[in-house]
């Protein structure tokens, strides 16, 4: 048994590994398709399926959570999370840190801005607008407003995997029985023992919902500095107590909206 944080429990079911011996390519890229016979293979079907499941959530509701380094610090974040996909629509109420604070942010609106505002003496100076991309917008944050939502956290892995399936050194584990408090998971592991320039991660987890395949949980770990030490969360990224497909509208990313604290 493998146990992870939050306890989230899983189960092993099976160990895919391709031993180098048996390789028909190393270090060199190959062109085309993923290759039937290498061990992401089916964990990208897998990941298919469930951007398959995704395509017909149009929005939804949920306590995002996520955990980022930088550096020696790992910032964990709390937040009410509103997200429509058409257009891409996200508004952000924060319970931690930043008690209080609200983002809402529309493709196409407000001349690409996001509109926030924060709490207590920091409030005085009312609703700003920030580029998303910007130095503010991006502090203690490893992805834009722009990027948030399990789609574009779905689409990030199959791409990183697509890219790592033109490699060798891939392990593969499948854990059929994962939990996550009451929610019933799979969850898929992919792991490269070496550095290397093309991986990125040593160890990616990607969490599915067993009755929806909707993608709730990416943990990235980094390379471990040492041999024999753990591997160190760089990102995780989790999606709780899901509504989806609720009806949201404009005026649920709207900072007139009477339920919202804009001023």
């Amino acid at each position: 048994m493998m146990a992870a944080h939050s306890g989230l429990g899983l189960w092993r079911a099976g160990l895919i590994a391709w031993s180098l011996a048996s390789l028909a390519w190393a270090d060199t890229p190959t062109s085309g398709k993923v290759h039937p016979d290498h061990p992401l293979a089916p964990a990208l079907e897998q990941a298919y399926k469930a951007r398959e499941a995704l395509a017909a959530i149009k929005d939804y509701e949920c306590l995002f959570e996520k955990r980022e380094r930088f550096g020696a610090r790992l910032v964990v974040s709390k937040m009410t999370l509103k997200l429509r996909e058409d257009p891409f629509s996200v508004y952000l109420f924060f319970h931690d840190p930043h008690q209080g604070r609200e983002v809402i942010y529309v493709e196409g609106r407000n001349s690409g801005m996001l509109l926030a505002h924060e709490t207590g003496i920091k409030a005085i100076a009312g609703t700003v607008s920030r580029d998303p991309d910007s130095s503010d917008a991006m502090k203690d944050n490893r992805y834009p407003v722009t990027m948030i939502g399990m789609r574009k956290m779905l689409d990030r892995v199959i791409a990183q995997w697509e890219h790592e399936a033109r490699y060798a050194e891939t392990e593969v584990q499948y854990y059929p029985n994962a939990r996550l408090g009451d929610l019933e998971l799979k969850a898929i592991e992919s792991k490269h023992p070496q550095p290397r320039k093309q991986f990125k991660f040593h160890m990616t987890r990607l969490y599915l919902h067993k009755q929806s395949q909707l993608p709730v949980r990416v943990e990235q770990y980094d390379f471990p500095k040492k041999q024999g030490d753990s591997p160190p969360l760089a990102e995780e990224y989790t999606y709780l107590k899901l509504r989806t497909n609720i009806g949201l509208t404009d005026h649920d990313f709207d900072i007139k909206n009477p339920n919202y604290s804009f001023p």
